[in-house]
Formats: C-alpha cells, structure tokens, sequence
C-alpha cells in the first residue's frame, strides 16, 4: 500500500466519524431527541389597580 492509499482510507474513516458526531449532536429536528412539551400560555397577571384618589388631607394645626 502506498501512503495516498493509507491515507485516503484514514481520511474517510475520519469523514466518517465527523458525519455520525453532527447526526447525533447537530440539530437535525426531533430525530433521535426527546419531544419537547408545548409551552403552556399563562395569562397575563392583572395590573395593580391605583387606589382611589382622595383629598386634601386637612390636619388641626395648633395656634
């Protein structure tokens, strides 16, 4: 064997190796992957509500 040969053999081994590792680490959609449960929609919390407006606050003040 020459060394163009052991190393094209090397070489698709490692191509190879690099396509199964992005299959099964790449996002490839759901394959081979546990389905993520679908987002439930929680309603809006109510905004506060502003207390009612009131008066002047009107204090004896001694003389």
């Amino acid at each position: 064997m020459t060394s163009e040969s052991v190393a094209s053999i090397l070489g698709w081994i490692v191509a190879a190796v690099v396509l199964v590792a992005a299959v099964i680490y790449g996002p490839i959609g759901q394959f081979g992957k546990p389905a993520r449960p679908a987002p439930v929609a929680q309603p809006a919390p109510a905004a506060p509500v502003a207390p009612p407006v009131r008066g002047p606050v009107i204090r004896e003040v001694p003389n």
